[in-house]
């Protein structure tokens, strides 16, 4: 089992947020055809995390070159507009990390699993004080 993580080219959250649905379809498709088995997977913002179990006769590169290529050509494919607004049909970031997993493969499912919880946490965080930490009064430049 392996541990992959790897990110958009264009980091825009609008973006990302629109073509959530399909990417996450187009990884479940490329991955069922490849005999691939997902365990666990999220979507981030701006990176995705697999936990992945990869048959032994196929590399780790050639199947990412291959999920990555071929997720890319679908959503170029089906947000037609997307290619002329940033061209090449390079959806990916170049590169990826991957890890082997073995004995802790519970506590991988468990941090992936708890990125939601975290990401959402994370948005409702707020740098801006509504009110003011000397007088107490309401701040109105917050």
């Amino acid at each position: 089992m392996y541990l992959i993580v790897f990110t958009p080219k264009y980091r825009r959250k609008q973006i990302y947020n629109q073509l959530r649905a399909d990417i996450q379809q187009n990884i479940r498709d490329l991955c069922k055809w490849k005999g691939v088995e997902i365990i666990e997977r999220h979507m981030m913002p701006d990176h995705i995390h697999l936990l992945l179990s990869i048959p032994p006769k196929m590399s780790i590169s050639s199947f990412m070159g291959y999920l990555k290529g071929k997720s890319s050509l679908m959503i170029f494919d089906r947000h037609a507009n997307l290619k002329y607004k940033y061209g090449n049909r390079h959806f990916w970031a170049r590169g990826y990390y991957v890890d082997t997993v073995g004995r802790n493969k519970k506590q991988i499912q468990e941090y992936i699993k708890k990125q939601l919880e975290e990401d959402q946490l994370a948005d409702q965080m707020s740098l801006k004080e509504y009110t003011d930490p000397f007088t107490g009064s309401k701040n109105t430049k917050a």
